[in-house]
């Protein structure tokens, strides 16, 4: 059955490329048909009054573990999925990939047998960070579980997650090409972390098709004036991008704004978001603005996307409309997801409308509202 027309009017709208404040954003089917003049807007269309908010595409995440307090590997299920997704659509993200940091085998077979069946809208694919790290950088990772790469075992970890393994963080250094080339030829994007690589390790992994790195300067070889280790290897080479967690924690903003001048477009937004957990292997304790092991290792972040978005335009200089564009276009290009991080004709209808503020007043999953529409 075919849906009706939806339009976004009243909004200043960021197509990914700029900003426009003139047009409507006119939906159907899921999908954006264009931006049109308000004249030009289909008589039984139903109408959502921006109200001077931005319309930008929604978020993408290709790091977070957990919402709406749940994590998923405490308790690998369609149910814990279904209230991580929901909460993370009402936060802005439309587009994320569900992450496992090291575990036991067991938790990691229990967590592939349910995405390989559970399907969400927002769902992207799993992003396994660990168990093939370097014990020296594991942060919070249990150093018992973290594992030397062995071909057999990764070969038979790709036949149990039938495809729904999407992304990896492996230690470079650790990886001979044979075994990356298994991981790359059943297409799952690898990035460099929890890594003590040297800059020519960190080159060769690039070069053999290792295409990000994982939280930039988080649980990774230092950047040193005569050692530039992994962030002087992401700093230099082309083929890789790298994510970094905006939260004035895990990374301080003033380094973020200079590796965003370095970075350039290569550079986008992950939240690392955990949530409160007693139990799995996991113990992460809140703090008010983080969450830590209780000896108080750092664990994750409480980001949102929405929040580094504005973290990176209030505390690192970055203009809105790419800060933007690290939070969709950038993971969107790098997971070669062309329908998504855009608001162009024939493109997802994956919307966030959020104010001045930061505020967020609705989200669109394939074109549906998340809350009920206003009256125009």
């Amino acid at each position: 059955m075919k849906e009706s027309f939806i339009a976004i009017a009243n909004g200043t709208v960021f197509t990914g490329d700029s900003m426009v404040n003139d047009k409507t954003v006119l939906i159907k089917d899921g999908r954006i048909v264009d931006l049109v003049r308000p004249a030009e807007v289909p008589g039984d269309a139903d109408v959502f009054d921006a109200a001077g908010c931005y319309v930008a595409p929604g978020f993408i995440d290709l790091q977070v573990y957990g919402g709406g307090g749940q994590l998923f590997s405490a308790d690998p299920t369609a149910g814990a999925m279904d209230e991580i997704a929901s909460a993370l659509v009402e936060s802005g993200t439309t587009g994320f990939m569900i992450t496992m940091a090291t575990n036991s085998m067991e938790v990691v077979d229990k967590a592939l047998e349910v995405l390989t069946f559970y399907q969400h809208e927002a769902l992207l694919g799993l992003h396994l960070e660990g168990p093939y790290l370097n014990p020296s950088k594991r942060g919070a990772h249990p150093a018992e579980y973290i594992r030397n790469p062995d071909k057999v075992e990764i070969a038979s970890l790709l036949a149990a997650a039938k495809g729904c393994l999407k992304m990896m963080t492996i230690a470079p250094e650790r990886f001979d090409a044979e075994t990356l080339t298994l991981l790359l030829d059943a297409g799952v994007l690898l990035s460099a972390g929890h890594s003590n690589a040297s800059y020519d390790e960190a080159m060769a992994g690039f070069s053999n098709g290792i295409r990000a790195v994982t939280h930039l300067f988080n649980a990774m070889s230092p950047f040193h004036h005569r050692n530039p280790g992994l962030p002087g290897a992401a700093f230099q080479t082309d083929q890789a991008c790298a994510s970094i967690i905006a939260d004035g924690i895990h990374v301080d903003y003033q380094v973020l704004s200079i590796s965003k001048k370095l970075l350039g477009e290569r550079m986008f937004l992950i939240t690392d978001a955990v949530t409160a957990v007693q139990v799995g292997t996991y113990t992460h304790v809140f703090q008010g603005d983080r969450y830590t092991l209780p000896d108080g290792t750092l664990s994750g972040s409480a980001l949102t996307m929405m929040q580094a978005v504005a973290n990176c335009v209030r505390h690192a200089g970055i203009p809105l409309a790419e800060a933007l564009r690290m939070a969709s276009l950038y993971p969107a290009s790098l997971i070669g997801a062309q329908a998504l991080g855009r608001v162009h004709a024939g493109t997802t209808a994956n919307l966030v409308v959020f104010d001045h503020h930061y505020a967020i007043k609705q989200v669109f999953l394939s074109g549906r509202p998340h809350k009920e529409l206003r009256p125009y």
